[in-house]
């Protein structure tokens, strides 16, 4: 018997319950309330989400790209409309705060209006008499049917990296949140049906990894986004490689910050400590090496100790909280044995985290901001994602010391460097193997016109999120060549 609790998916057009599903209870991260039930997706519910969505966009590809827009600048309106019940809900599933709620959502917003621009960036290119009475005309046309799998760390940005680029430029697509995550896709898709949108152009699937493999392997999905961890990224973009389908697979970082001598230092560790306890750590552009070059190490570990301990966590709703949970209890045990491989590995800890309790949410998932200085740079956790609020500090001779030692890590999804000197900038975005680079900054995110790279372990596939990448990757290029001879215009 199906309760309130128990979430629907939405398959043309019609929210509907999942019969015979299992069921994953989502918890409230500071309190340990359980908010609901996700089914777990069958493969042949999806294969009928699928099929919806391949008899959708017979009409939806045939439909003026000046008319899908249309639904995009609606679905703007909406979002602005409902911004403040959006951003609650991702602060009660996800644990971030507040405002951490209101940032993500507002760069998701960016994104719907960056592809409302899709009538320009879909214009291919033509040249007359590429031979004599020969034209040649290069045309852009949407692939199908596509998927994109998100994560529980961004449950409203992620889904807008992939949604509104993949449906102006003709293309339908099925969605599928995090199961820790469910409650804030579901608004957005609400939003979504809200729009008028015809039905099958967005469909939305709860699920497990059974429900990721389903979508991996049926037939009529084109083109699979995922963002996630990097051993599950490379597991999606092979599996999707092997059935033929584009794939865009965004995966883990171990993101560096370098801090030069003649950096400001206070405003390099404010700016840091955001960088690495924003969001509880718990996002791919997330700081989590603190690279200190010469005399910068004693000043900045303290500005930089006294800046953890001042943070103040707690439940994410309520004033001036600065940092909240990390998503589950079995997420804080790992990030918690983490900290204590550091120290086994020879690391000082500057700050401890471990054993924090907020008072009246005691039951909550909380980890306190965690220094480790002096990780040694060949240990295993200098080269672990930890995906927590924990900063490892490492000490370097020299600025090329510190490249290098980024250049040898598996991960280049971002790293960011402190100074006053512009060779010093130059040198390092010009030599540094990562796909964000950030000058005096502590998270390098791309706006929605620019592509969200990544290098190496962090990123698998030719074509990233956001910008002109969505352009070629959610359409096909078709290039015409025409004849038309002159002694044919004769007739006429």
């Amino acid at each position: 018997m199906a309760t309130s609790l128990q979430l629907p998916n939405f398959i043309d057009g019609r929210w509907q319950a999942v019969p015979g599903a299992e069921f994953l209870d989502v918890f409230n991260p500071a309190t340990a309330e359980r908010l609901a039930q996700v089914p777990m997706t069958s493969a042949p519910e999806v294969d009928e989400a699928v099929r919806a969505a391949a008899r959708a966009f017979e009409d939806w590809r045939r439909t003026p790209v000046t008319e899908r827009v249309q639904y995009l600048f609606r679905l703007k309106q909406l979002l602005e409309e409902h911004f403040e019940d959006i951003a609650r809900t991702i602060t009660l599933e996800c644990g971030k705060t507040l405002d951490e709620s209101r940032g993500e959502l507002r760069r998701g917003i960016e994104n719907v209006e960056v592809a409302c621009g899709a009538p320009a960036m879909m214009q291919g290119y033509n040249s007359e008499d590429i031979a004599q009475g020969i034209d040649e005309t290069m045309i852009r046309q949407p692939l199908g049917v596509v998927a994109a799998v998100t994560p529980f760390n961004f449950p409203s940005m992620i889904p807008l990296w992939f949604t509104p680029y993949a449906v102006a430029f003709g293309n339908c697509i099925v969605l599928k949140p995090s199961e820790r995550v469910p409650l804030t896709l579901r608004k957005v898709v609400e939003l979504i049906e809200a729009t008028g949108l015809p039905a099958g152009v967005v469909q939305l699937v709860n699920g497990d990894r059974h429900t990721v493999d389903a979508i991996l392997d049926h037939p009529s999905i084109r083109a699979i986004s995922f963002v996630g961890s990097s051993p599950v990224a490379r597991y999606v973009y092979s599996r999707a490689c092997a059935a033929g389908k584009r794939a865009q697979c965004q995966g883990g970082a171990r993101n560096p910050i370098v801090v030069l001598p003649d950096a400001d230092l206070s405003s390099a560790g404010q700016i840091a400590a955001d960088s690495a306890f924003g969001c509880a750590g718990q996002r791919c552009l997330a700081g989590s090496l603190a690279l200190t070059v010469g005399g910068a190490r004693e000043p900045f570990g303290e500005v930089m100790a006294n800046l953890a301990r001042d943070r103040r966590m707690g439940y994410g709703l309520e004033e001036g909280v600065q940092m909240g949970p990390v998503i589950t209890p079995r997420s804080k045990e790992r990030i918690e044995a983490l900290i204590a491989q550091g120290v086994s590995e020879g690391a000082r800890l500057l700050v401890d985290g471990r054993g924090r309790k907020v008072p009246g949410h005691e039951h909550g998932n909380f980890i306190g901001p965690t220094i480790l200085q002096d990780l040694p740079p060949a240990g295993e956790l200098a080269a672990t994602e930890v995906f927590g609020p924990v900063l490892g500090m490492i000490h370097c001779d020299d600025l090329q010391q510190a490249i290098e030692l980024i250049n040898q890590g598996a991960y280049g999804n971002m790293a960011c460097l402190f100074t006053a000197s512009g060779a010093a900038a130059r040198k390092f975005r010009y030599e540094v193997r990562a796909g964000n680079i950030g000058i005096n900054l502590g998270v390098a995110a791309p706006m929605a016109f620019f592509p969200f790279s990544g290098w190496k372990d962090s990123f698998f596939g030719d074509l990233h999120g956001q910008g002109w990448d969505a352009v070629e990757f959610y359409t096909e290029k078709k290039v015409v060549v025409e004849r038309w001879p002159r002694e044919w215009s004769r007739k006429f």
